[in-house]
């Protein structure tokens, strides 16, 4: 069984909850998150009077590392725990939902930090503290949580394959003028500013809210389960390659997944690795 929970969930009111990511040295996705996000999403698809869920982290140095490329694949004996192939299953659910969700974005989202964040249905980000990437072509794999079709949809063809091939490190002001993030913000702004939106969204009709969502979500092109599906698959197929499962244990060796230089600066790291 798990010995500490991943998520901590606040009610700030019944219409709105905020839901806080601690998974201490270095808030990893592991199949633990995985299993507490999918007990979330349940709560949020039978709560009556939910209307909008704000994610953010209790670590000031990330909102998400990435995916445990040590432990991924594992199954706990927890309540939710899947596969991660039920990853596409979970984004559809929460962007289909009658609920509206914000990533509130401090510190580090990369590779599945990323994706959880662009699986919600707005993103605001610390201008100064926020950083963003896709770094999963640098060890190997390709994305699998989402990043290729929702980057391409909100960044463009062009862009997308710079996030992704680069593997490199975003700022906040740079992923807002690409569309990755909806606005990057001051950070001594960011927790009122999204407490503020938060609450303001919180005050309206529930029906208009989800109708307004539905409706934006048939024009906007959000990308179709089996997409994702796809793209999952491909990255769990990619662990399999045996370059690539080298690749990881070289760095891991050199401090992947550890507190620490090598993952503060993962972007810079990952693109020294063959000069």
């Amino acid at each position: 069984m798990t010995t500490h929970k991943r998520l901590r969930i606040t009610e700030i009111t019944p219409a709105y909850w905020r839901v806080t990511i601690g998974n201490p040295p270095i808030n990893l996705y592991d199949p633990e998150m995985f299993a507490e996000l999918r007990v979330l999403m349940d709560r949020i698809e039978t709560d009556e009077e939910l209307k909008v869920v704000v994610f953010d982290s209790e670590n000031p140095d990330y909102f998400v590392a990435h995916y445990d490329l040590v432990r991924g694949e594992v199954i706990p004996d927890m309540p939710g725990a899947a596969k991660f192939g039920e990853w596409p299953n979970f984004v559809t659910r929460l962007a289909q939902s009658r609920v509206v969700s914000i990533a509130s974005l401090r510190g580090r989202a990369r590779g599945h930090g990323s994706e959880l964040a662009l699986a919600c249905d707005m993103r605001f980000a610390s201008l100064e503290k926020a950083v963003l990437a896709q770094v999963e072509v640098s060890v190997g794999v390709v994305p699998g949580g989402g990043a290729t079709e929702w980057l391409s949809a909100l960044a463009g063809r062009s862009r997308a394959l710079e996030i992704i091939t680069g593997s490199d490190d975003f700022d906040a002001a740079t992923a807002e003028k690409y569309g990755w993030v909806n606005r990057a913000i001051p950070d001594a702004e960011l927790d009122a500013f999204v407490d503020n939106f938060a609450r303001r969204v919180a005050s309206f009709d529930k029906r208009a809210l989800e109708l307004a969502k539905k409706l934006v979500n048939s024009r906007a092109g959000v990308p179709s389960d089996a997409e994702r599906w796809e793209s999952n698959h491909a990255f769990i197929g990619t662990t399999t390659w045996p370059n690539t499962q080298r690749l990881i244990a070289s760095l891991l060796e050199k401090g992947l997944q550890q507190e620490g230089d090598f993952e503060l600066r993962l972007g810079h790291h990952v693109g020294n690795l063959n000069k």
